[in-house]
């Protein structure tokens, strides 16, 4: 005997199966495996790290120390450029902050660093316009290739390594610090360059430490390697100063009052083996 189902059971059995896909999240299931960590890349099953409120934006500016090479203030874009070496084409808006002028291509520090302590702020559009990593993306990047995600992640799923104050494809924020689309936040980054030997072989990894938002979210958390989208992250010997860059994702994400200062390196080649998680 066949039973009919009713149109309420039938209203039931296809909400029921939504909220089943909308459980699974967003991400892959067929990258590789990350190593010394139980996911994979972009894992799709990889929880996210739980929301704290940080509270709203500060009305000011933090300003830059005495020490601290400033290369953004506002006025000019002199300290950057495209990574063909032309002027930095983004546009300086009236209230002193700078924006992704879409399809100009990324734009990176005249000068190199190692290093160093970097302050940036941070704002995704206000109208929100796409979803997951096609929402407010952009990312700072040190030596051009180690990753700090930028994203809209206000209320905006995405897989865990992906969203913003991620480093990119290996490992999540430990919590989600996130303001809403518009608003202003900061991150204050501490990246430790990596060392290499004369042979290129790797003797000390890059590591990072970054507040969100005021809140920490990464306490010198090490770099796999290279940021790599959908599959391990790598390391190629590199000098041991390079560009800070900033991605044009395609998203008018804005920026404002970037400063860095460059720090002491204190690696020898006696800690490699230090350096474990």
């Amino acid at each position: 005997m066949h039973r009919v189902l009713r149109p309420s059971f039938v209203l039931l059995a296809l909400l029921s199966a939504c909220g089943t896909c909308a459980a699974q999240g967003v991400g892959y299931s067929d990258t590789p495996q990350l190593p010394g960590q139980p996911w994979r890349v972009h894992d799709i099953d990889r929880p996210n790290p739980p929301v704290v409120d940080p509270g709203p934006a500060s009305a000011c500016e933090v300003p830059a120390p005495s020490d601290a090479v400033v290369l953004f203030d506002g006025t000019t874009l002199d300290a950057w450029q495209h990574g063909d070496g032309r002027d930095a084409e983004w546009t300086v808006l009236p209230d002193g902050a700078m924006q992704i002028k879409g399809s100009t291509g990324d734009i990176m520090t005249r000068q190199h660093f190692g290093s160093c302590q970097l302050h940036i702020e941070w704002a995704s559009p206000e109208k929100v316009s796409g979803k997951s990593q096609g929402r407010g993306n952009s990312g700072v990047f040190f030596f051009g290739r180690y990753e700090i995600q930028i994203l809209d992640s206000f209320d905006n799923q995405t897989y865990a390594d992906g969203q913003a104050a991620s480093l990119y494809g290996q490992y999540p924020p430990d919590a989600n610090a996130s303001r809403g689309p518009g608003a202003w936040q900061t991150y204050d980054i501490i990246f430790e360059a990596p060392e290499f030997a004369d042979d290129g072989s790797l003797v000390s990894p890059a590591y990072a430490t970054v507040i969100h938002n005021g809140i920490l979210v990464h306490h010198r958390r090490e770099f796999i390697g290279a940021t790599a989208h959908r599959s391990v992250a790598k390391y190629t010997a590199h000098k041991p100063e390079g560009e800070i860059k900033l991605q044009d994702h395609g998203n008018p994400v804005r920026f404002r009052n970037i400063w860095v200062r460059p720090l002491e390196a204190e690696k020898t080649h006696d800690d490699h083996d230090d350096h474990g998680h």
